[in-house]
């Protein structure tokens, strides 16, 4: 009381400049006080009331919390999963990617892969590994290192043909997907699978259990379908760029402690975080297990991670596979944005920003979010059936860099509709905080 005494004694004595200041600042804590209950008052009209929210907001320079609305429940979060993975691959894995380990034996190459997902990938189209493999007589490549399902669980099965659930594996090849296109004639990429891909009339991409593909008549763009990584078409497509220099073995004894490396890894988390890539974030996992095992587990790395670098985690989440596909994974409005607090605090602002999607300008915000001054959200979105989440980073007028995470859950209306009200008040905070 003394303090406080002595301070407005301090202000009165300044005359009209203390004044100001007083004025000041009964008008910021004025605005402080005003923003919880207009969002409350938000949260609480007739739109939110058929459906599940979670909104908290954070302040990381003064470590207060800005608002807190059922922050502390568990959400399903889809794709903002993702931003687990972007941590976890923070944490492991080095500048560049991993392409695969290796031991050389007089002109025999020995390779363990690591899951590596740029390899020969239609938009990555990295090529370090075939050049490097090139040099020797043969190879011997080890299948038996990935202990993992090729899909992850939860996943839904009718999900088989779609470009977003191509199968996980040790050592992905064009991404695990054929691109079909059609311009003057079908054409495929790899071009080794032209053969079995035809026509169609019907909306089916691809048979159920065996690669024959499909391209429908009436598409005017190209498409991405899963294969079926079985032992006939890995066999085949690995013969088709090395004619009979490469053998399969189950296991090897060889020290396989060499490592190549292939793309910058940001440009990889960049991918990710921007179209929502959840092929990549899957490998992203198994590329960060390949650094501390020879076998391939994503289980064991997000157990490593929560055990370790997020052990302080208020509530520790479901996590169940890397992407957020899973309809098991359950995080926490609270728990997003500590890990996104950790990213603010670890890694510079400008490179952390430019993982997640600019509001108005790129990925999956391109058409959200835009200011008149430039972008002021830089988050990672997530949708699935009734989810619709947004968590990341909001950059107020007054220059406050705020943490956010905004969860949807079983709502009957429109995403669209839910991105409406998602973005009336980030728009709020940004103007008035």
């Amino acid at each position: 009381m003394n303090n406080a005494f002595d301070c407005l004694k301090s202000i009165v004595r300044m005359g009209q400049f203390g004044l100001i200041i007083l004025f000041s600042l009964l008008l910021a804590n004025c605005k402080s006080a005003q923003i919880p209950k207009h969002l409350e008052k938000s949260l609480s009209s007739t739109f939110y009331e058929p459906q599940f929210t979670g909104l908290m907001v954070y302040n990381p320079r003064t470590k207060d919390t800005v608002f807190n609305h059922n922050a502390e429940r568990y959400f399903t979060p889809a794709s903002n999963t993702k931003i687990f993975t972007l941590f976890t691959a923070l944490q492991y894995l080095p500048e560049k990617i991993p392409a695969f380990k290796y031991a050389v034996h007089q002109d025999t190459l020995i390779v363990r892969g690591t899951g590596d997902p740029s390899f020969l990938h239609p938009y990555f189209k990295d090529s370090t590994a075939l050049e490097f493999m090139k040099n020797f007589k043969a190879i011997k490549l080890v299948t038996g290192n990935y202990c993992n399902e090729k899909f992850g669980p939860g996943w839904a099965w009718e999900d088989y043909d779609t470009y977003f659930s191509p199968e996980r594996s040790a050592f992905p090849m064009y991404g695990n997907v054929v691109t079909i296109s059609n311009t003057d004639d079908l054409k495929t990429y790899p071009e080794f699978l032209r053969a079995q891909t035809t026509y169609t009339l019907m909306d089916k991409r691809r048979d159920f259990n065996a690669n024959n593909f499909y391209y429908k008549l009436t598409r005017t763009n190209s498409t991405e379908v899963p294969f079926v990584l079985d032992t006939t078409i890995v066999k085949a497509l690995w013969n088709d760029l090395l004619p009979d220099k490469v053998e399969f073995i189950p296991f090897t004894t060889a020290k396989t402690d060499q490592i190549l490396h292939s793309v910058p890894s940001d440009s990889l988390y960049k991918r990710m975080m921007h179209v929502s890539d959840n092929f990549l974030a899957e490998q992203i996992l198994i590329l960060a297990s390949s650094t501390i095992s020879d076998t391939l587990d994503a289980d064991t790395i997000r157990k490593s991670i929560l055990e370790n670098q997020l052990k302080d985690l208020k509530q520790k989440p479901k996590w169940r596979d890397g992407s957020g596909l899973s309809n098991y994974n359950l995080f926490t409005p609270l728990s997003l944005v500590q890990v996104l607090e950790k990213l603010y605090a670890e890694i510079p602002r400008e490179r952390l920003f430019n993982f997640f999607p600019a509001g108005g300008e790129s990925g999956t915000l391109k058409n959200w979010y835009a200011g008149e001054n430039g972008p002021y959200v830089f988050a990672k979105t997530g949708t699935l059936s009734s989810a619709s989440t947004l968590s990341g980073y909001l950059l107020t007028n007054s220059g406050e860099v705020l943490i956010f995470s905004f969860m949807n859950n079983n709502y009957n209306t429109s995403t669209n509709k839910v991105k409406e009200h998602m973005q009336a008040v980030l728009e709020y905070l940004r103007d008035n905080y």
